[in-house]
C-alpha cells in the first residue's frame, strides 16, 4: 500500500467517525427514537430484500414441483418393479398407500399456494379492538400483522413462506400444516420402503447385472458369428452399464432429497404442532415468549388469551365443526376455518366460542 493510499484511508476513517459522532449527537439532542431512525436508514435495504424474496418465491415453487415430480418418477421406475418382483400383493398396498399420500401432498400444496391467507376489509370496523395499520392504512383486527413482502395486512398471520410464495394466514394455515404432515409421512414412506433398494444397489452393488440375451444373425457365415456376437455383446453391455449408472445416481439423489426433506419438515411440523396446541402462530409465539419473560421479571404471569386448551385449539384450527370429523383430515377437503378472522373470543369466553362462530358462519 502506497503512502497516498494509506493517507487517503486514514482521512476517510477520520471523516466517517466525525460524521457518526455528529449524527449521534444530533439524534440524542433532538430526542429522536434511535430504533425508528435505524429502521428509516435501513428501509431501502428492506425493500430490496422484500423485492427479491417475492421473485425467489416463484422459483422455489417451481423447484418444489420439479423435485416432487422427479422423486415420484424414480419411485415408479425403480421402486415399484423392485417390490413387484418380491411381493405382488404387498406392492398393490404400497401403490394405494403411496398414492393416497401423494394426492394429499399435491392437494394441500396447491391449496396453500393458491388460497389467499385472508385480508382485513372495511366490514371488520364494526368489531371492537380494531386499529388502523400504520404501514398500509387498513383495518387491523386482533391477531393481524402486516407482511412487508405482500405489502398487506394478513388475518392471523403466521409467516410468509417462500416455498409457497404466499403468506400463511387464517384461510390457508391448515393447508400449509397438513402439507408438511403429509410430506413428512411421504418422505418417511420412501425412506422405509426404499432402504432395501439402497442396500442392494448402492451399498452392496451387484456386479454384472443380468440383461436380455443377445441374439446373433445366424444367416451370416459361421466365421463371422464370433465377431458379430462379440460386437453385439459389447454394445448390449455398454447399454446395460449406462442404465445401471443412471439407476445408481438416481437412487443416491433421491436418498439425499428424502432424508433432507424428512429431517427438515419433521422438525418444522413438530414445532408448528406445538404452537397450534398452545393456540399461537409463529409471530405470536415470539411475542408471547417475550411478554412471558418480561412479566416474570416483575413477578407477573403472562396468559395467552387465545389459548382455549389443546383439544379446542386443534378443533378450531382444523375447522372440525358442523359435522366435520377425521374424514376431512385424511382426505382432501376445501372446508373453510371457523369464523371470519375478524373476531377472536378470549380465553374467558371459552363457553361462548362455538356460539360466536356459529353466528358468524350463518
Amino acid at each position: 500500500m502506497t503512502k497516498f493510499e494509506l493517507f487517503s484511508r486514514k482521512k476517510f476513517k477520520k471523516s466517517w467517525y466525525r460524521f457518526k459522532n455528529y449524527f449521534l449527537t444530533y439524534i440524542s439532542s433532538q430526542n429522536v427514537n434511535y430504533e425508528h431512525t435505524c429502521d428509516l436508514l435501513l428501509e431501502p435495504l428492506f425493500k430490496i430484500v422484500d423485492k427479491y424474496t417475492s421473485i425467489l418465491g416463484k422459483i422455489m415453487v417451481v423447484l418444489v414441483i420439479l423435485l416432487t415430480t422427479f422423486v415420484v418418477a424414480i419411485a415408479y421406475w425403480i421402486g415399484v418393479p423392485y417390490w413387484w418382483n418380491n411381493n405382488k400383493i404387498f406392492t398393490v398396498f404400497l401403490i394405494i398407500f403411496g398414492n393416497w399420500l401423494l394426492i394429499n401432498v399435491i392437494f394441500h400444496y396447491y391449496m396453500g399456494v393458491t388460497t389467499p391467507p385472508g385480508f382485513p376489509t372495511s366490514n371488520c370496523l364494526m368489531f371492537n379492538d380494531v386499529v388502523i395499520c400504520k404501514k398500509c392504512d387498513s383495518p387491523k383486527p386482533p391477531r393481524t400483522h402486516h407482511c412487508s413482502i405482500c405489502n398487506k395486512c394478513i388475518l392471523k398471520m403466521d409467516h410468509h413462506c417462500p416455498w409457497l410464495n404466499n403468506c400463511v394466514g387464517f384461510y390457508n394455515h391448515r393447508y400449509f400444516f397438513l402439507y408438511m404432515v403429509y410430506m413428512t409421512l411421504g418422505s418417511l414412506f420412501l425412506i422405509t420402503f426404499g432402504a432395501n433398494i439402497v442396500f442392494s444397489e448402492v451399498l452392496y452393488k451387484e456386479e454384472d447385472p443380468v440383461g436380455h440375451p443377445v441374439k446373433v444373425n445366424t444367416s451370416l457365415p459361421k466365421t463371422d458369428w464370433v465377431l458379430t456376437f462379440h460386437d453385439e455383446y459389447e454394445d448390449h453391455k455398454i447399454e446395460v452399464d449406462r442404465v445401471a449408472e443412471w439407476r445408481f445416481w438416481c437412487i443416491v439423489v433421491i436418498t439425499f432429497i428424502t432424508c433432507g426433506v424428512f429431517i427438515a419438515l419433521a422438525i418444522l411440523t413438530i414445532w408448528h404442532g406445538l404452537l397450534i396446541s398452545y393456540g399461537e402462530t409463529s409471530i405470536e409465539g415470539h411475542i408471547n415468549k417475550f411478554e412471558t419473560e418480561r412479566l416474570s421479571a416483575i413477578n407477573f404471569e403472562y396468559v395467552n388469551i387465545y389459548d382455549y386448551g389443546i383439544k379446542m385449539n386443534w378443533i378450531i384450527f382444523l375447522g372440525l365443526h358442523s359435522g366435520r370429523n377425521w374424514r376431512h383430515i385424511i382426505f382432501p377437503s376445501t372446508h373453510k376455518p371457523i369464523g371470519n378472522g375478524f373476531i377472536w373470543p378470549t380465553k374467558n369466553d371459552i363457553f361462548e366460542v362455538f356460539y360466536y362462530y356459529k353466528q358468524l358462519n350463518m
